[in-house]
């Protein structure tokens, strides 16, 4: 059986193209534990935990990478934030009905993808790109395209196991500053391409591997776990009300009686009463617990 929430990276010796094979079952589930999404925006969120999961790998730095979908559709936005330890969280907003059936087009409207880059150390860097490919993968193709000038390819596969959603997605990339042949990369990619969602999901990593590719000589390395983790914490709470001005918290405070700061990403609630605020004020901690 496939041991799911793992990313394996691996590399073809006779070509200059690197992969990476991914599936996503509990980090998933645990995306989606605090709402209420209809299935389309369920499967979306899946597709982009794959993806960034992918993508993150492919990071060369200790940093965070957010891959998010905006749009006028009745899905406003599909957001997944990851880092190089594969510590992953995620939110979807909608608005009005979505159809059962709803493809990407339909979900987001007009729209486009936003891939946001940030090294702990150095520059933050943001791409963005329309969406005019019909699937995630396409699109992310094309931001490749346009953005790294790497060629890439993305095979992304929900489906279950088990009785328990699970989603998953191999990558191949041409290595940077390898003279790849083409037709090696297609051929590669070709080959990947046959992958159904019953077999990434189901048998381990170096079972798949051999199917695709038992006439090439592959290494895979170690995998690397791939787990929910949210960033939110009271202390972010604290700083950030600290940056609004005293007269709409005293408001708040006023009115509620207290103030309720709900993550979205993981469903904790972190409450300040008027005494917390007035420790915050004076610059004491905030060390009150929260509440999931």
């Amino acid at each position: 059986m496939a041991q799911h929430d793992q990313l394996h990276r691996y590399l073809f010796e006779n070509h200059a193209v690197r992969g990476e094979l991914v599936t996503v079952s509990e980090t998933w589930q645990h995306i989606l534990e605090n709402h209420d999404y209809p299935q389309p925006v369920k499967n979306v969120l899946g597709e982009l935990l794959v993806a960034t999961s992918l993508l993150t790998a492919t990071l060369k730095f200790d940093g965070d990478i957010t891959v998010q979908l905006q749009g006028d559709g009745p899905l406003t936005l599909a957001v997944i934030n990851g880092n190089n330890n594969q510590q992953m969280r995620g939110v979807a907003r909608m608005q009005g009905a979505i159809p059962q059936d709803a493809d990407l087009k339909t979900l987001v409207g007009n729209g486009y993808l936003v891939i946001t880059i940030t090294p702990q150390d150095g520059e933050r860097y943001q791409g963005v790109v329309g969406l005019e490919g019909d699937t995630l993968a396409e699109c992310l193709e094309d931001y490749f395209m346009r953005s790294e000038q790497l060629p890439t390819r993305l095979f992304i596969r929900t489906g279950d196991t088990d009785g328990k959603a699970a989603a998953g997605g191999l990558l191949l990339q041409v290595l940077p500053a390898q003279n790849a042949q083409t037709d090696d990369f297609n051929h590669l990619a070709t080959l990947t391409e046959t992958i159904t969602a019953e077999e990434l999901l189901t048998l381990p990593a170096n079972e798949v591997l051999w199917r695709l590719y038992h006439e090439e000589h592959v290494t895979l390395y170690d995998p690397q776990d791939v787990e929910f983790k949210c960033t939110c914490s009271r202390q972010r709470c604290a700083n950030a009300l600290k940056t609004l001005p005293e007269d709409e918290i005293n408001g708040i405070i006023a009115e509620d009686g207290e103030i309720d700061m709900h993550c979205d990403y993981c469903g904790s609630h972190y409450v300040f009463t008027a005494m917390d605020i007035a420790a915050l004020r004076n610059n004491a901690a905030p060390d009150a617990p929260h509440i999931h």
